[in-house]
């Protein structure tokens, strides 16, 4: 469902790229105690026609890895937040709007709106995931042509 959300390339692409490197690491980590991370890691990647079945996006990923791990839903809720408040902050210290540790002092600022967040948005129905940004879906799209990037894309 979410690689038919994600109508921009770029985004797909990241979100893809993440997932399936956060899968390849949790089945090589989680080898020995969860190999259940494997098997459907090799499931999803294999086909008789050699096409990969599944699209292992970033956040279903990371939920499932904090499931097989026993992680509750509001502490893996959190954790899915503090990771996207602390990859936000470090691309806009990678882009010198913010130093080190501005950095530091700004993530530990948003803590209580991040907090906020989860508890306004947590457990969720599939139903009520959506993203309308057309503006940024529009922009993002110029990013493999920009000269210098960021990001892979």
């Amino acid at each position: 469902m979410l690689d038919a959300t994600l109508t921009n390339q770029v985004g797909r692409k990241a979100s893809t790229a993440q997932g399936s490197a956060l899968m390849r690491v949790a089945a090589s980590v989680y080898s020995e105690t969860q190999p259940c991370l494997k098997i459907m890691r090799d499931a999803s990647l294999c086909s008789a026609s050699g096409k990969v079945l599944v699209c292992f996006h970033h956040a279903p990923i990371f939920g499932l890895v904090c499931g097989v791990l026993g992680m509750d839903s509001t502490t893996a809720q959190r954790a899915y937040m503090y990771t996207t408040l602390r990859d936000v902050i470090s691309a806009a210290t990678r882009l010198n709007l913010v130093g080190p540790l501005a950095a530091a002092v700004l993530q530990h600022r948003m803590a209580k709106v991040a907090e906020a967040l989860v508890l306004k948005w947590m457990n969720r129905s599939i139903e009520d995931s959506c993203q309308i940004a057309p503006l940024l879906d529009t922009v993002q799209g110029c990013h493999p042509y920009l000269f210098s990037r960021l990001f892979c894309s």
